[in-house]
């Protein structure tokens, strides 16, 4: 039990750090090949894209401005933790846009080949929100929304990001009247949404052990206060033994896989294990069920 709140600690220090980490790496993207290349994406960050340019407004003071509106109105539907996430991924973003609009001062680092910069741009800002809602974080935006749909409703983070994203797109046509901006555009918000739901499905992934061990009651109480998961035990019969066997049935995120190895070795070195991908674990201490 005493290594409980460590491991809660650690959780909560890695989650902020990729949040940190995420909009650092969506901050280099957006500014280095996308913004600088006069290209409009979705999102708030695209709304902050057309008030720069049409006002000369800063991208990161209009960001943060209109996410602390839209947080105010998330607030009841997300709850605390995510909104505190939020607002701590919503203010490392404006702070590192202001840091590569220093940085780079507004020149392209892919120069006369729009294309190229909104894919390397489209990936590194996907994977950068992956590594975010990954972390249980958010940076605002068309992302609480999305997060809202995916709270009720069976459709993924990406596939609402894209939805909200192109009434935004499209809409720049009334200030700049470029269809290939537009194009453009569009092919990065895929680009983005699919790297990004490759990295969620990614980390999301659960696994299923199956445990054989003579010494199961030891395995099971570890899993439970040291793994924080709870497991099944199964009566079975060995086929060429005939004697009795306890099998510990268990589910676990991909991530907490190696955590089960080691524990199992560490009680039972000569216990057997069988390890399988699942496509999807709902209930308590994982996906909520949706239909």
């Amino acid at each position: 039990m005493k290594q409980k709140p460590i491991l809660k600690a650690y959780y909560s220090v890695r989650d902020y750090l990729l949040i940190f980490v995420g909009t650092l790496l969506y901050a280099f993207g957006f500014h280095g090949f996308i913004l600088s290349n006069g290209i409009v994406i979705g999102g708030v960050s695209g709304l902050a894209t057309l008030i720069f340019f049409a006002t000369s407004i800063p991208v990161s003071i209009s960001y943060l401005t209109i996410n602390i509106v839209l947080l105010a109105f998330a607030f009841k539907i997300l709850g605390l933790k995510f909104i505190v996430k939020t607002m701590f991924g919503v203010v490392a973003l404006s702070v590192n846009l202001s840091l590569f609009e220093w940085l780079l001062g507004g020149v392209p680092i892919v120069d006369g080949e729009p294309f190229m910069a909104i894919i390397i741009g489209g990936i590194l800002c996907g994977t950068a929100l992956g590594l975010i809602f990954s972390a249980n974080g958010s940076t605002g935006g068309t992302d609480i929304l999305a997060a809202i749909v995916n709270k009720y409703k069976n459709i993924s983070i990406g596939t609402g990001i894209l939805l909200f994203d192109t009434v935004i797109i499209a809409s720049s046509y009334l200030l700049f009247h470029d269809i290939d901006k537009i194009v453009f555009a569009f092919v990065e918000m895929g680009v983005n949404s699919y790297v990004l739901d490759r990295i969620i499905n990614a980390n999301r992934q659960s696994v299923q052990f199956l445990i054989f061990s003579q010494k199961y009651d030891e395995i099971t109480e570890r899993i439970i206060k040291e793994i924080g998961r709870g497991c099944t035990l199964l009566d079975g019969e060995g086929g060429y033994s005939k004697r009795p066997a306890k099998v510990i049935v268990l589910l676990v995120k991909k991530s907490e896989a190696l955590n089960v190895f080691r524990l199992v070795k560490e009680t039972d070195s000569h216990a057997f294990i069988s390890q399988s991908v699942v496509r999807g674990v709902y209930g308590e201490g994982f996906d909520p069920i949706k239909i």
